[in-house]
């Protein structure tokens, strides 16, 4: 039986999403619809799609309230193939845009919204010019794994890093290099992480720290839904990683040029050890109605 979706288009920096409200849980998806939603042909075309509903009617919302009580709305957040994912850095940005523009929430000028995902509670300020997410404390994942990449002449040591979820982070040796990968396919990794892993490639700016705020470029294979033109919790591993190999001099604030636009990469202590957030736009494209099977 067919069934209407009714949805909005965001972007941030790129990195598009459908978004659709369903707050008592009643109208998840399957893979397939997720999939056909998400293609750029047949569908509305998208790097994923995120469900807004309240904690307290999904399962995994409830970790999410024993947290943080004022974790009310939940991301339910679905890769382009319809694979499941942990978080997304620019997707929790446009989260919040939606829930403001559907009167779901209220977030005044610099006030924050504690938001539930699969990686636990986060937190998303207003600013000026958009949002900024807390995405809580990272750790190195250990390990050197090697990674070969499309038109890459040899295989390069990564760095994982995990921000909630999987990545690794590939330095190249200059804006050369990585303008001709080709990330059409996926970059090979030896070992193959167990649950896959998004795949950062970067080049330090020259000179790489002006006016007290780090620089790179950034492209990015995201984990089930190839390259896109932005990854926010990419953009915050590969900034750490990068401030990882530079050593203790390295600023806390980064700036990461990805295809889609500027990031912002902030360390900073918390409580729980170093937190880092991520700021930049989001934005609400249109809003539409989909016939789905």
């Amino acid at each position: 039986m067919a069934f209407d979706l009714r949805f909005t288009k965001g972007q941030g920096t790129g990195n598009d999403f459908v978004l659709f409200s369903d707050p008592e849980g009643e109208s998840e998806l399957t893979p397939t619809q997720i999939a056909a939603v998400c293609d750029r042909r047949f569908g509305v075309g998208a790097d994923g799609v995120i469900r807004a509903v309240r904690s307290a009617n999904l399962d995994d919302g409830a970790a999410a309230l024993a947290e943080n009580p004022q974790a009310v709305w939940f991301m339910d957040y679905w890769n382009a193939d319809g694979t499941v994912s942990e978080m997304c850095g620019n997707g929790i940005r446009v989260f919040t845009s939606y829930l403001l523009d559907q009167g779901l929430a209220d977030l005044a000028r610099d006030a924050s919204i504690a938001i539930g995902t699969r990686a636990g509670v986060r937190t998303v300020r207003r600013t000026a010019t958009g949002f900024e997410a807390d995405l809580g404390p990272w750790r190195l994942a250990g390990g050197e794994p090697l990674v070969r990449g499309k038109s890459l002449p040899v295989a390069r040591p990564g760095l994982g890093i995990d921000v909630g979820n999987p990545h690794i982070v590939v330095a190249l040796a200059d804006d050369e290099e990585l303008d001709g990968l080709d990330l059409a396919y996926q970059p090979v990794v030896e070992p193959e992480p167990e649950a896959g892993a998004n795949i950062e490639f970067v080049v330090p700016a020259e000179p790489l720290v002006e006016d007290g705020v780090g620089r790179i470029r950034m492209r990015v294979h995201e984990r089930g839904s190839g390259e896109t033109l932005s990854c926010g919790t990419g953009a915050v591993a590969s900034a750490l990683a990068v401030r990882y190999w530079a050593g203790e001099a390295a600023p806390d604030r980064w700036r990461v040029q990805v295809p889609g636009g500027v990031l912002g990469v902030r360390m900073f202590q918390a409580a729980d050890g170093e937190h880092v957030s991520l700021s930049g736009p989001a934005e609400l494209v249109f809003d539409g109605v989909l016939s789905l099977a």
